[in-house]
Formats: structure tokens, sequence, C-alpha cells
């Protein structure tokens, strides 16, 4: 009986950091989701899991994953411990607010941010040889809506040519953390897994597509690539591939050149080792070959017609 007695401290503690999932009867459960699919949903209400038909949920409010990592706050990027995998409806309008507009004099791009600090991991072809950077930001109010905000001085702090990456920061703002999103944990991708991506494709802001993971290396020029049938297009580049936890499992950044749905990504792992290691690719504004370049190597004379690839910008 003595392990059932919860004292009020408690219950606070835990309701602070409980997902809450809102029912169309009016009442609420408060607890830890365990999963979500296209029929039901899992709640874990402490002395038993709770099964949900969906048909009964009217939303559901997630704990931010600031809460249950155990990484440093400034930590460059963040990833958490079991995510609950939800819907795709719902984890999109949990994570748009962390996607953002990239915006320079020759063209748009996607971007997302990926710590409470405001680094923005977009690719490297929408920023190079750009000086005029300007950001569109989605600030979350309080009535759950997003309000539209174009920031301008913006910093580039790292360029990957090879693996098409690039690192912008945000200006640091007192008492104000960026909305951010988790990369994945560990990469368990799957061919066949739903998956979607959020970016400004031809300029059309907050652009969700949805779709699964065709291949899970695709390989172009010596490096592997996720490809999926989610829609890709220019101004895409740069936006975050998500799978149904909420993580970000790739950075789109191109397509095939007249195919449709065929899109690829920048695994998560290539991602993580740039941002690690970003000082080797440190931007350096007074220098116009900062960074690596590589050259193209000439083209091996194949049978058959090899697909031309478009990056998404």
């Amino acid at each position: 009986m003595g392990a059932r007695m919860w004292c009020c401290s408690c219950l606070l503690v835990v309701a602070a950091q409980a997902d809450v999932v809102q029912l169309e009867a009016g009442g609420e459960l408060h607890g830890t989701v365990i999963k979500q699919d296209e029929r039901s949903l899992w709640i874990d209400v402490g002395p038993s899991i709770v099964r949900v038909d969906n048909n009964d949920v009217v939303d559901v409010r997630v704990s931010d994953p600031a809460e249950v990592s155990d990484e440093p706050s400034d930590a460059i990027f963040h990833t958490v411990e079991n995510p609950p995998d939800l819907s795709i409806r719902q984890q999109a309008a949990r994570v748009k607010p962390s996607v953002v507009l990239v915006k320079t004099p020759s063209g748009t791009g996607s971007g997302v941010i990926v710590n409470g600090q405001g680094h923005v991991v977009t690719n490297a072809h929408v920023v190079q040889g750009e000086k005029d950077l300007r950001l569109v930001i989605w600030v979350p109010r309080a009535d759950g809506t997003l309000a539209r905000r174009t920031i301008e001085d913006i910093e580039i702090e790292a360029v990957n040519d090879h693996l098409d990456l690039a690192l912008l920061k945000l200006p640091t703002e007192e008492d104000h953390s960026y909305p951010w999103v988790p990369l994945e944990l560990w990469e368990s991708i799957e061919v066949g897994q739903p998956v979607f991506a959020i970016g400004n494709p031809m300029g059309l802001e907050q652009t969700t597509s949805q779709g699964v993971v065709s291949t899970t290396q695709r390989s172009f020029d010596g490096l592997s690539y996720i490809q999926t049938d989610a829609a890709i297009n220019p101004g895409n580049s740069g936006g975050p591939l998500f799978n149904v936890s909420g993580e970000v499992i790739g950075i789109t950044n191109m397509g095939i050149l007249g195919g449709e749905a065929l899109g690829f990504a920048i695994p998560t792992r290539y991602v993580k080792d740039f941002l690690r290691n970003r000082e080797a690719f440190a931007y350096d504004p007074s220098n116009p070959n900062t960074g690596h370049r590589y050259h193209i190597p000439p083209p091996r004379q194949q049978a058959g017609i090899a697909p031309q690839l478009e990056k998404t910008q």
C-alpha cells in the first residue's frame, strides 16, 4: 500500500511534465504517451497503460523534449530518449515552429532550429555566395497560433560544401529560447516507415508533405542519402525530414529532375558529424575560399542514362 501513496509535491512535478490527451467527451488523461498508430493511442497513466481510440482524441500535448533531455541546455544539438510516436498531423503541429524560411537575393530555402540558442541547420547551396541573409521564423503565441517574424542579423558559422550543410545563428535574445527539435538518437530508419517534410517549396511557407522511406541508403557521389516519396520541391532545400516521433532523420537537399516522388535527404549521422566538427568548417567572410571545397570528378562513361540530380533550392 505504501508503494502506491503519492504526496502532493510529487503530483505537482508529474503534472508539470506529463503528456496530456484531450478527449472528445471533455475529459483529459495525464501521463506519458507511449505510442500512437492509425487507430489507437496508448498512454501510461501510472498504475496502468490505457488504450484510447483515435476517434475519441481531440488533441495530444506532449511535454517539452527539453524537460526530458539529459544533455546540457547549451548543447549544439539535442536528442531525446524514447519520444512517443504520434500521428503526422499532431507531430507537424508540434514541430512547425522550429522550421524557418531562408531568404537570399537569389532565392529561398528552408532550415531547422536545433537548439534553444538559435542555431539553424540548412544546405550549403542555399547560402553559398550570399551576403544578405534573412530568416523568417514563426513564434508560438499563447493561444496556440504562430506569429511570423523576419530576422536580418544572421550569422553564418560553418559551411561544408561536400556534405551540402551549413550552420547559421539567430541573434541571442535574453530570456528567450528558440523552439527546437531533436535529432534522431539512433539511426533506426526502415524502408516503408512513414515520414514527413516541412519546408517552403516555391516560397509556399510552412508546407507539410508526407510519404515513406523509399530507400535508406541511396549512393550519389560517394555519399549515402535517404530516398523518400514525400514531396520535395525547390525551396525545400535545408528543411527537415521527420519521423513520427518528431525527430529529424535527415535534411532534404535534392530531387531528380523530371522525376516524381523522388526526393533525397542527408542522413542525421552526417548532420551530427558536421555539428560536432563545425570548427573545421568555420566560415570566414573575408576569405572567398573559406572551408573545404571539392572539385567534382569527371563523369564515368557508363551504359544507360544516369538520373540528373537537382538541388531543391
